[in-house]
């Protein structure tokens, strides 16, 4: 079997020019890759004596967005916000409309109290509390070396 090169030697010479025009269309930022992709907010989880911090950063939206549910150990934080600019008595032909969603879910363990999970929304950055049980709180034991 014999392989072949079917691209020839003139081709080879314009190809670096048909490549770099296309590149410039295909990979220019008219239109940015956020438009096409939905992006996840960053979160940050710490461990304190007294519980757990969830931080998640989503600036640009309002306390009311977010929606915040607790279901057999799994905590979920979503948002779905749509905008639309309409005004009455005019005749449209092409209207803009914002969409913006995303949903993150965690796996809570059983040493948190879920009733005691509370939520606040200040500078972008949504900050959940969650509290450990009392049990587990006071169940550190320091073992002496002997």
């Amino acid at each position: 079997m014999t392989l072949v090169n079917l691209t020839s030697p003139k081709k080879r010479q314009v190809d670096p020019w048909i490549g770099n025009i296309f590149d410039s269309i295909f990979n220019d930022t008219v239109v940015p890759p956020s438009r096409f992709s939905n992006p996840v907010p960053a979160v940050n989880i710490a461990e304190t004596a007294s519980g757990y911090e969830i931080d998640l950063a989503a600036p640009g939206l309002k306390k009311e967005d977010f929606k915040i549910n607790l279901e057999k150990h799994e905590l979920t934080i979503s948002v779905e916000k749509k905008e639309t600019s309409k005004e009455d008595g005019k005749k449209f032909s092409k209207q803009e409309f914002s969409y913006y969603s995303f949903s993150r879910k965690f796996i809570i363990p059983e040493t948190v109290d879920e009733t005691s999970i509370s939520a606040s929304y200040k500078d972008g950055i949504l900050q959940l509390k969650l509290a450990k049980k009392e049990e587990e709180i006071n169940s550190l034991k320091v073992i002496d070396v002997k």
